[in-house]
């Protein structure tokens, strides 16, 4: 006769192995098996919207050409860039089998879920007024809502104990940020009544503590693995390097504008001590901060060694002295080889530097991405 507690033990270890099976499809249950993640969802702006914004009525939009141009089939997609975004090529470099399909798309349901999404949106901001001159935007607050829908119905078709072993092996990323300042802050017809007011700290003081309600909600529905990624050197994409006063910045030959640059070192420090918080103060939780300011400052200032011969002005050029003041569309000129070109358009950077940024946050070392990078954070149990 088997005790009681024995045969609940032994029945609790039969389901939890049927639990692992029932996911195979996506991942290996053995910690470090293959280093893949069984799932990437992915939240962010229009640095990895892979094709949300197509769905909505905004002024925000890549799905039409020459954008793609260098992507599977010279298809625009959606995505803002001439090829891939940072998640297309972690996703590759992972060996995930396929990229992200983004939300809105109608055949991201059912088990594709088990798989991943990507809920990240052109224009979308941590703040929910950021992009409003856009129109139709998905902001953070919004993404998370769809992601908490997505999970509800990962939770009906296949069951609690599967669902949450998928979402908490999962790979999550949050870039969010640059348009809190680009389209919200700096924007000239909004931004002089706002600073008026509202000086940079208070203002970046108010992101961080929307940040920190809105990543510890993700916590709260099963995101374990969380990979943060701070914003850029902003004050050197070619938009307002055409509209803003140049001083010294991150790159090399013509200067950045400084007030840009300075609000996302600001902010970028606030988010570190944000990230290092939570990591500490949340059980089970492995939150990553990606210094993407950093790495994109070292392409910026040393870009011929990267492989590079152009680093201020985009390829996908329209108007202005960068071709930064009208953005990328079907009447604009292109460089005939991209991947000279640090920058795609007005505010994006080409497929061959969203690859070198990937790659630093796949194997970088802690001063690109803490504590550990992807790659070990997907290794280790």
């Amino acid at each position: 006769m088997i005790a009681s507690h024995e045969w609940q033990s032994e029945m609790a270890s039969h389901f939890t192995l049927l639990a692992c099976l029932a996911v195979l499809f996506t991942s290996s249950c053995l910690a470090g098996a293959d280093a893949v993640p069984p799932a990437t969802f992915v939240f962010g702006d229009s640095l990895v919207d892979a094709g949300n914004n197509n769905y909505l009525v905004t002024l925000s939009r890549a799905n039409y050409p020459p954008n793609g141009i260098d992507f599977d089939g010279h298809l625009a997609t959606g995505r803002y860039t001439n090829g891939r975004t940072i998640i297309d090529i972690l996703g590759q470099e992972l060996g995930l089998g396929g990229f992200v399909p983004p939300y809105m798309d109608p055949n991201t349901t059912g088990d594709v879920l088990f798989r991943g999404v990507n809920y990240a949106s052109g224009g979308g901001g941590i703040l929910n007024q950021t992009g409003s001159i856009f129109g139709g935007r998905i902001n953070l607050d919004a993404q998370i809502d769809d992601y908490a829908s997505n999970r509800r119905d990962m939770i009906t078709r296949q069951g609690e104990v599967v669902a949450v072993s998928v979402l908490r092996g999962a790979l999550f990323s949050v870039t969010m940020g640059s348009n809190d300042f680009i389209n919200n802050y700096l924007v000239p017809i909004l931004s002089a009544p706002e600073r008026a007011v509202t000086p940079p700290e208070a203002f970046i003081n108010g992101m961080i503590a929307k940040y920190r309600q809105q990543l510890i909600r993700l916590y709260l529905l099963d995101a374990r693995k969380i990979v943060v990624v701070n914003v850029g050197p902003i004050g050197c994409i070619p938009y307002l390097r055409d509209i803003m006063t140049t001083g010294a910045g991150a790159g090399a030959g013509t200067p950045c504008a400084e007030l840009p640059n300075q609000l996302a070192q600001s902010f970028n420090r606030k988010l570190r001590a944000l990230v290092s918080e939570l990591g500490a103060s949340l059980g089970g939780s492995r939150f990553l901060y990606a210094d993407v300011y950093r790495i994109f400052s070292d392409i910026l200032a040393n870009y011929k060694s990267h492989g590079f011969e152009v680093m201020d002005s985009a390829c996908c050029y329209v108007g202005g002295r960068f071709g930064g003041l009208v953005p990328c569309g079907p009447t604009a000129r292109y460089c005939a080889d991209r991947s000279k070109y640090v920058f795609w358009d007005a505010y994006h950077p080409s497929d061959a530097t969203n690859a070198l940024i990937a790659r630093r946050i796949l194997d970088g070392d802690p001063e690109d991405i803490s504590p550990v990078n992807v790659r070990q954070l997907i290794t280790d149990a």
